[in-house]
């Protein structure tokens, strides 16, 4: 009898632990295949880029992409970047450029992201002296977006703070230890953000 009662709550275990992984459960950090950086982010109408060509100064421009799509660049004329990777982009203006430049050297940044402005934000909730909704900045960390929001209250608890994103159809949480970040420099879940990532600050129980 003994034997059966513990197969039972074995089974039972397992199960509780197969239903937490699949509603949303905590997960420890985002996983290296997240983006998280604007080098992730599809170039948009508005957006301004800075076309870079190494040692040809006269050739890079920094300038939004128009509402057809397009940038021009010097020698190249117009090349499509809505829609498409920084890198891609980066690619076709060094290919064509390739013709009047020896071994030319390009990439292509994002300076400013003015389009998708609602899924490009990061937002921040709960116990912070003033919760906000600011727009994403590549290299942006929680401590960044938390500051912006003008740290946390007395009533926080900072510890079960969560840096919740999109990921496909599901949202995923990443545990936050934010007390840690603020009060003893432990940068270990100071975790870059992407756009559209909502960073949540519970209230303490009383």
């Amino acid at each position: 009898m003994r034997v059966v009662i513990g197969l039972w709550a074995v089974c039972v275990s397992l199960l509780l632990a197969a239903c937490a992984s699949s509603s949303g459960a905590v997960s420890t950090a985002p996983p290296a295949d997240v983006p998280t950086t604007a080098s992730a982010y599809r170039i948009g109408v508005d957006d301004v880029v800075q076309v870079s060509v190494w040692r040809s100064p006269e050739l890079s421009i920094t300038a939004p992409v128009r509402p057809d799509g397009n940038i021009t660049v010097p020698l190249v004329g117009d090349v499509t970047a809505a829609g498409r990777l920084p890198d891609e982009v980066a690619k076709e203006v060094q290919s064509k450029l390739a013709t009047y430049v020896r071994e030319p050297q390009v990439t292509v940044i994002l300076t400013e992201l003015r389009s998708h402005e609602y899924l490009s934000r990061v937002r921040v909730t709960g116990a912070v002296r003033t919760p906000v909704s600011i727009p994403y900045r590549q290299g942006m960390t929680v401590l960044d977006a938390v500051l912006a929001a003008g740290g946390v209250t007395e009533f926080a608890a900072p510890d079960r703070s969560g840096l919740y994103r999109k990921n496909g159809q599901d949202t995923v949480n990443y545990a936050v230890k934010l007390d840690r970040i603020l009060n003893r420099g432990d940068l270990a879940t100071n975790y870059a953000v992407a756009p559209g990532d909502v960073i949540t600050v519970p209230e303490r129980a009383l």
